[in-house]
């Protein structure tokens, strides 16, 4: 009788643990940090990006995207993807964002003056390429979008702005 009984319980162990999993969503995507990737280089020295951002609901988790594509080309440079990609960042000074915390929490803002230097893949005005690897966690809700960052007028922007020094 006991060895039935420790039969049924490996066999319970054994289908629960496989229900489990089946049914299980992927709580560590949303911990997870996605790498900005390059995905190609315009001959106006644009560049177009892979890049994943998080929200609470596919609008948020595209607009954090495309911030974060900025983000990635001011401070830290595209590293992961094609090499024809400008690796370099656009601003080198160390500690830039925390310097001018004031102009960048407004450049950054939602509306904010960001918006200017991304546009869709294909240069349309119209949409962003929304890339089918959707991750969820939680309430959190991960999306790669394909856009193009116009670089060289970022550039421009922040020496209009006193940000990036000319020498």
């Amino acid at each position: 009788m006991k060895s039935k009984l420790v039969i049924f319980s490996i066999i319970v162990l054994m289908f629960s643990t496989i229900v489990e999993s089946c049914f299980a969503q992927d709580k560590n995507s949303g911990y997870y940090t996605y790498e900005t990737e390059c995905l190609g280089v315009e001959l106006d020295g644009s560049q177009t990006l892979k890049v994943w951002g998080s929200g609470r609901n596919r609008a948020d988790a595209i607009e954090q995207a495309k911030k974060n594509a900025v983000r990635d080309v001011l401070f830290n440079g595209i590293k992961k993807g094609k090499s024809e990609c400008n690796v370099k960042p656009v601003i080198f000074e160390v500690n830039a964002q925390e310097k001018h915390e004031d102009y960048f929490n407004k450049f950054f803002a939602d509306g904010g003056d960001f918006q200017k230097f991304v546009s869709p893949k294909d240069g349309s005005k119209y949409h962003v390429e929304v890339i089918k690897d959707r991750k969820k966690a939680g309430s959190q809700e991960n999306y790669a979008v394909t856009v193009r960052i116009l670089r060289a007028e970022l550039k421009t922007k922040m020496t209009e702005d006193n940000i990036l020094k000319t020498n």
